[in-house]
């Protein structure tokens, strides 16, 4: 029996075209691909003391302290499908391309599921934070502009400022509350509301200096915002993007299956530095 081998680039080309397709963690996180278990960042923790000068005499050295921040690979998830050879022939929706463009799907779904379910190390943000009573915010067409506004002067107030106008600040919003962003621009402004009447909207949307997107793998009630690149998302160089087609695999008794099965995985960690927490948000919805 011999191995097929020579579709292997094709089918790395169409997985990793699918991985690579526009999905919020790529554009909202830092992301490291290497072959190394742990990767190390590291915050001063503790910043020294600045002390009063007094003439003539002698200064005094502060201590200060870093701390080191650890990324673990080692979440792993993997897809494989079958295809009998009979199928193979027959239909035009079970070939290898196909195969591996849904799989690509269902791995970059798993990596953004964890990226946005990290909501416990963020900074929270309620009603509270926009001026109401405290609790869950139930975004609308009415207060999704105060939620931007309010995230944006929390950035201010947490001295992230700088790193904001250097990476750029975004939301991932769930599609109903781009819905709501939707509506607030097309009826406020005169060319923006223009605009999104005329062109319509999409994920990027660049609006009040942010840039927003929408995702439904949200942890229930919970939403990302905040300053890009601060969530770190670590992924395995040797498994990421890699397709494995495997020809007449092993059935569950004993047996070979008569055809071929298709495998790829992902092996990935998600960090948010403690040093960079408070620049980036939890926004507890209802």
């Amino acid at each position: 029996m011999a191995n097929t081998v020579t579709y292997a680039q094709i089918f790395d080309s169409v997985l990793q075209q699918r991985l690579n397709l526009p999905q919020t963690w790529k554009d909202v996180c830092e992301v490291r691909i290497a072959d190394t278990r742990i990767i190390n960042t590291s915050y001063e923790s503790t910043q020294p003391a600045i002390t009063t000068v007094t003439r003539g005499t002698g200064f005094v050295i502060q201590d200060f302290v870093q701390t080191n921040n650890t990324l673990t690979i080692s979440t792993g998830r993997d897809l494989a499908t079958f295809s009998d050879w009979g199928d193979l022939g027959q239909s035009p929706w079970t070939t290898g391309v196909e195969q591996f463009k849904r799989i690509g799907n269902r791995l970059n779904e798993f990596v953004e599921t964890q990226f946005l379910a990290d909501q416990a190390s963020w900074t929270d943000f309620d009603n509270a934070s926009i001026g109401g009573g405290a609790g869950n915010i139930t975004v609308s067409a009415n207060n999704v502009d105060d939620i931007i506004r309010g995230i944006k002067r929390e950035i201010r107030e947490n001295n992230a400022a700088e790193l904001a106008n250097e990476r750029g600040t975004c939301f991932v919003w769930r599609a109903a509350d781009f819905e709501y962003l939707e509506a607030f621009v097309q009826a406020n402004g005169f060319q923006t509301a223009d605009t999104a009447l005329k062109e319509g909207t999409a994920p990027g949307l660049r609006y009040m200096a942010a840039d927003h997107y929408y995702s439904n793998s949200h942890t229930a009630g919970h939403v990302f915002a905040g300053v890009k690149k601060v969530v770190m998302i670590g992924l395995l160089r040797t498994t990421y993007g890699r397709a494995h087609t495997i020809e007449f695999p092993a059935g569950s008794t004993n047996n070979n299956l008569s055809g071929v099965a298709w495998y790829s995985r992902v092996d990935m960690g998600a960090l948010t530095p403690g040093g960079l927490s408070t620049a980036v948000f939890d926004i507890t919805v209802a």
